[in-house]
């Protein structure tokens, strides 16, 4: 009933092969890797993109990391990109440019975990598994009515969603309960009349539908405090890259202080960087918000000006307002740039 109803009504999207044809492994990978904590909507563009530059992981293994990141800026969650690239070396480098077809080959390589292992597995090979995304999680937490709340709740939904699994077309089953959850069976107002499940569904009988899946309550970090320098020279912006491992690694930044809770605005203020003939730091009205995974963050924005041919201090640069869009620069530093008014094509607003 599931199989026949995804017939009727699959989705049109960019990486998935039409009716009759078989997946293929490097879409499916593209795609998985882009919709890690991030919506079809929002991935769309990006994945037209990327396919446009780097048609297949042997191209995209001869990129350059920074190209990458370049390429990735403003799609948020940028180890996703560092590990896009290692992972396209590695198969270039270990498997002569093809995807391993087992969960357990896929799972060795970069940035590939059991869920898009079990997904490139299933869609790519149809392998019989059942890769298991938040739209999976909704649809069946509900069909079977589980009580307890996620995360806890993975191993025991994961189970259940095997159990829907047919002999046949592993692939099409999961993205089915993908398309299923993203449509019909969606986090408010589950269209419940049009589910072809409705009548196996636990919580529908109950009437409860939209309290699936249980959630533990979410512990939010400490606010972080800090200050963001932007300096011009010119027309050019003084930037430096973020250490590559860590958060935003491997980014482009203007100079900052360190984030830190409690951290005071005198305090950020004196880690500003240190050039020759630089005019008084101006500090712009409010402030730049920005939500990290596991905490939020505040910047206070300074701005200030330095003669034609001062010299970046040392593991900084100067870069041409005109060429920012070229930067490898987070949703954040974009932005704390904007807040200094200065436009990403070139300028001050």
């Amino acid at each position: 009933m599931l199989l026949a109803w995804y017939d009727r009504h699959r989705r049109r999207l960019p990486w998935r092969a039409l009716p009759g044809e078989a997946a293929d492994p490097y879409r499916v990978w593209l795609s998985e890797i882009m919709l890690q904590q991030t919506t079809v909507k929002a991935v769309g563009p990006y994945f037209e993109k990327f396919l446009a530059r780097w048609p297949s992981v042997e191209s995209m293994a001869r990129a350059s990391l920074d190209d990458v990141l370049r390429m990735w800026a403003g799609l948020g969650y940028y180890s996703r990109a560092r590990n896009l690239h290692a992972c396209a070396v590695a198969v270039l480098r270990d498997h002569g440019g093809a995807f391993p077809g087992t969960e357990e080959g896929l799972r060795a390589l970069p940035g590939i975990g059991p869920y898009t292992a079990a997904a490139i597995a299933a869609i790519a090979f149809d392998r019989h598994t059942m890769s298991v995304d938040g739209n999976i999680e909704r649809v069946v937490s509900r069909l079977f009515a589980v009580e307890e709340p996620l995360p806890k709740a993975k191993p025991r939904i994961q189970e259940l969603a095997a159990t829907l699994l047919g002999k046949s077309r592993a692939g099409d089953s999961a993205q089915a309960l993908m398309d299923l959850g993203a449509t019909i069976c969606t986090p408010k107002k589950p269209a419940c009349s049009l589910c072809p499940l409705n009548d196996e569904c636990a919580a529908r009988l109950r009437g409860d539908q939209e309290a699936f899946p249980r959630k533990a309550p979410k512990k939010t970090g400490a606010l972080r405090s800090g200050a963001a320098f932007v300096v011009t020279r010119g027309s050019e912006l003084l930037v430096r890259t973020r250490p590559e491992k860590g958060l935003l690694g491997g980014m482009t930044e203007v100079p900052t202080s360190e984030w830190l809770a409690g951290q005071d605005d005198a305090t950020a203020r004196e880690q500003a960087p240190q050039l020759k003939g630089l005019s008084r730091w101006q500090r712009k009205v409010g402030a730049v918000t920005h939500v990290f995974t596991h905490f939020p963050l505040e910047l206070a924005v300074y701005t200030a000006t330095v003669p034609v041919g001062t010299r970046a201090p040392k593991g900084m640069r100067w870069v041409p307002i005109a060429t920012l869009h070229d930067e490898a620069l987070p949703n954040l530093m974009r932005k704390v740039i904007a807040h200094a008014d200065i436009t990403l094509a070139g300028g001050v607003r």
